[in-house]
């Protein structure tokens, strides 16, 4: 369990449960890739990836007048999302503390589909195994190993930047697009919706 407090910007799991039941839900974007969306996101979230948001937050401002809540699997990219928007001029943004994780502690309900590794799990693997195999060719080619020094200094600026280059390069693979995110698809939801 973390001990860093959570945002003031942040809603509880529990406190939007009982908002989706009473019929007072926010806006919900889910700013997770197209691929982490299909395998499990909350019922009437609207997936609109990080990526995207950021690209077309100009456009999505006029769609977002009410109360929004971001969600993502663990509350990072959420909140690099509410700062975007918040940045462009949208007020009442909030984040799902805990995301998509901390929504499933809480038994709250999940629309499921193909199961897939996570975007943090895949970061795990690739950076694990690029360590442990240049450490291995390091045993033959002296100087490989500083490859997963490399790996090393890329996880720290990660960790501190609270941003990840890897994870942006495996979001782009085929695997985790999953059915693309077109803009004009998502505003039209926006507006169709109530």
């Amino acid at each position: 369990m973390s001990t860093t407090p959570a945002p003031a910007s942040s809603l509880a799991p529990t406190v939007l449960h009982r908002l989706v039941q009473e019929g007072r839900a926010p806006r919900l974007l889910d700013v997770r890739t197209p691929g982490e969306f299909r395998t499990a996101h909350i019922p009437g979230s609207y997936n609109v990836p990080l990526d995207t948001l950021r690209e077309h937050r100009a456009e999505l401002l006029t769609h977002l007048d009410e109360d929004v809540v971001l969600v993502c699997r663990s509350g990072q990219r959420a909140a690099q999302a509410e700062k975007a928007l918040a940045d462009a001029g949208l007020p009442n943004l909030r984040v799902l503390e805990g995301g998509i994780v901390a929504w499933e502690t809480a038994d709250a309900p999940l629309n499921r589909g193909p199961e897939r590794w996570d975007m943090e799990r895949q970061v795990r693997l690739v950076a694990g195994s690029l360590v442990l195999a240049t450490g291995l060719v390091g045993i033959f080619v002296p100087g490989a190993h500083l490859i997963g020094t490399a790996i090393g200094a890329g996880l720290t600026y990660a960790a501190v930047s609270n941003s990840c280059a890897m994870g942006v390069l495996l979001s782009k693979l085929p695997y985790n697009r999953g059915p693309r995110t077109d803009i004009r698809t998502v505003i039209t939801e926006l507006r169709s919706t109530p």
